[in-house]
């Protein structure tokens, strides 16, 4: 049912591993049968059960990427932490490779809280999830709908439903637009049908044009530089199929955030392109929620988009840990 995986076993992550936590690869399956590959991160001398924590993003990077930072950050503070693959990508399984999909990706997430829940060195009943860019959608999605998790972080986030329906900062937001978005996919796939492969979209612009956005500017010089390229990385390499974030366009994933009832911290640049995601999506989720109490919208002064990928010195580290740990008491 589920196949095996084959696992780097070096370092090979784009941050120097801490001598305060043990690290080793593990592997769990979600219920489409999909093998997913992860990092566990364990404070050394550490006893008994503890809280955990589960993390993946940003959308198109690995676990040893943004994701594997965070996690190796919060194991340090005393959490059993978990950095996985989405299916399709990275070392996880499924093919075919590179696509995207609001109910797979959402059940990642929920069979990360299985793993979590059923291995000794966790506490079943502090757990909680972290997500980065449009895993950060991801998460608030998966926080409306898996009633075992008891705190979740979005940060830097993207809504991916509502960037492939409407386009960024939505100046395609119109039936017309939409449409002509369709037909160019639906036409697409007919190509990749012929061929009997699936075209790759381009990971981040390389080389970069001179007149490329702030934003762009800002992933180039994250995924195209030694600062967070990885070789299987998709925004780092040839991206997703063409075609592979097709169903988010119709498929709404931030419908019933207002029903979440466990804690939610939302973590977001104030320069960031993508900072109107966070803000909206906060208005949404606290609108008409009986438990808007345990609901924070955090925005980090002068911050960039991917500033909170890997800047130890602005994602608030110190914050977060405090947030998890009210949460869990």
């Amino acid at each position: 049912m589920n196949e095996k995986l084959r696992l780097t076993e070096t370092w090979d992550k784009t941050f120097p591993k801490s001598k305060n936590v043990n690290h080793k690869k593990v592997t769990f399956h979600n219920r489409y049968g999909i093998s997913l590959a992860a990092d566990m991160y364990e404070p050394k001398d550490a006893e008994g059960r503890l809280p955990a924590i589960a993390v993946c993003g940003p959308f198109g990077a690995v676990k040893e990427q943004a994701a594997g930072l965070y996690a190796q950050e919060m194991a340090e503070r005393g959490f059993l932490t978990i950095a996985f693959d989405p299916s399709f990508t990275g070392e996880s399984g499924g093919e075919p490779r590179y696509v995207a999909s609001p109910d797979i990706n959402t059940e990642d997430f929920q069979a990360a809280v299985d793993f979590l829940s059923v291995t000794d060195k966790a506490d079943p009943e502090k757990i909680g999830i972290i997500g980065i860019c449009g895993w950060g959608g991801m998460a608030l999605n998966v926080a409306a709908l898996d009633t075992r998790i008891k705190a979740t972080i979005a940060s830097t986030m993207y809504d991916m439903a509502r960037v492939n329906a409407n386009g960024y900062f939505d100046l395609e937001n119109s039936a017309d637009e939409r449409y002509k978005k369709k037909q160019a996919l639906n036409s697409q796939r007919i190509t990749d049908y012929k061929n009997g492969s699936y075209a790759l979209g381009g990971g981040v612009a390389d080389p970069l044009p001179e007149d490329a956005p702030l934003f762009v500017k800002d992933y180039y010089d994250y995924y195209k530089t030694e600062r967070g390229y990885h070789e299987r990385s998709l925004n780092s390499n040839g991206g997703w199929n063409i075609t592979g974030c097709m169903s988010f366009m119709n498929q709404p994933i931030l419908k019933y955030i207002n029903e979440i009832r466990s804690a939610v911290l939302i973590i977001h640049g104030e320069k960031a392109h993508s900072c109107y995601f966070s803000r909206d999506a906060y208005a949404d989720m606290v609108r008409d929620n009986p438990y808007s109490d345990n609901k924070e919208l955090m925005i980090i002064p002068g911050a960039v988009h991917t500033d909170l990928y890997d800047r130890k010195d602005i994602i608030p580290f110190d914050r977060m840990e405090l947030f998890f740990k009210d949460a869990f008491r």
